[in-house]
């Protein structure tokens, strides 16, 4: 199975869209997805799945109560789909999230037991079987160092780092690789950077000499898409839906980017030989293939 985080320390870099377009992407090669979002705050990526109708509902089950071991009901019943993808989706409680695992380990401790408040999201995917369901991961945690990050991280041991083509951006990949390594010495686990997605490129000379320092694979640069990603906030889905059932007509440009999106998937498949069986042609809309 092939996992990974998409995060970035610094925010509005389009972490959220860019987790939904290779979870479509992926998709839409006939892949099994599933995404577990954990931002607590709202305008998260349930939102632009328009998966986030019960975020409020205190009565209902969600992911924060899996993983202190309180659940209202089965694992399987927490999962909502959109687009051919598979969403766990966000809950309020997620704000409370790290007071819960506190308790949890507290409660542990005095018992005489071992609690690693790192390893409760990976429990509750592995006691879901998510690996046998499932051929890719992808978790979304907030743009804050945090217990949703480190759970996330620990869960699928890779990450995705969407990157603002600025000095800011620069430094945010610096910090997220000390970030990554720090925890990675802690927990006496590996992780890896599949790869670093410039998102807003618009060809200046500094953003191209900045491009050149990125110290991670970088196999594609998305360009400034601010139309197309607000189009797809506002409606609610993927770029690729947004193209299909919201554009008046194709953008070439904006086309470009689906298929950007189709090969940024192709590769990091690739990085865990996964081969997708029915890829489309990169970017292109029709022959859909439905999961």
């Amino acid at each position: 199975m092939l996992s990974y985080t998409v995060y970035s320390e610094a925010g509005g870099v389009g972490k959220s869209s860019l987790t939904a377009n290779l979870a479509a992407a992926h998709a839409r090669a006939g892949l099994d997805v599933l995404v577990v979002p954990l931002d607590p705050q709202d305008g998260d990526l349930s939102r632009l799945l328009g998966v986030d109708d019960d975020r409020a509902d205190h009565e209902a089950d969600n992911l924060v109560r899996h993983m202190v071991g309180s659940p209202r009901g089965s694992f399987d019943d927490l999962i909502q789909s959109a687009e051919g993808i598979d969403v766990i989706p966000e809950h309020n409680l997620l704000s409370d999230l790290s007071d819960f695992l506190t308790r949890e380990k507290q409660q542990a401790e005095k018992l005489g037991d071992a609690y690693n408040i790192y390893a409760q999201l990976q429990r509750v995917l592995q006691e879901g079987d998510i690996a046998k369901q499932y051929d890719v991961l992808i978790c979304d945690p907030p743009a804050t160092e945090s217990d949703h990050l480190y759970n996330a991280i620990y869960a699928t041991r890779n990450l995705v780092i969407p990157v603002e083509p600025s000095a800011k951006g620069e430094a945010s990949v610096d910090g997220l690789q000390q970030l990554a390594t720090n925890f990675a010495d802690q927990m006496g686990i590996e992780v890896g950077v599949l790869a670093a997605v410039p998102n807003g490129f618009k060809g200046t000379n500094d953003q191209t000499e900045l491009l050149e320092e990125i110290s991670f694979p970088t196999p594609e640069v998305i360009g400034d898409r601010t139309s197309l990603m607000e189009g797809c906030w506002k409606q609610q889905c993927s770029a690729f839906e947004y193209q299909r059932e919201h554009r008046d007509y194709p953008r070439d440009h904006e086309l470009e980017t689906l298929a950007q999106f189709d090969r940024l998937a192709r590769y990091l498949e690739e990085q865990r030989g996964i081969e997708a069986p029915h890829p489309p042609e990169p970017g292109a809309l029709e022959d859909e293939v439905t999961v």
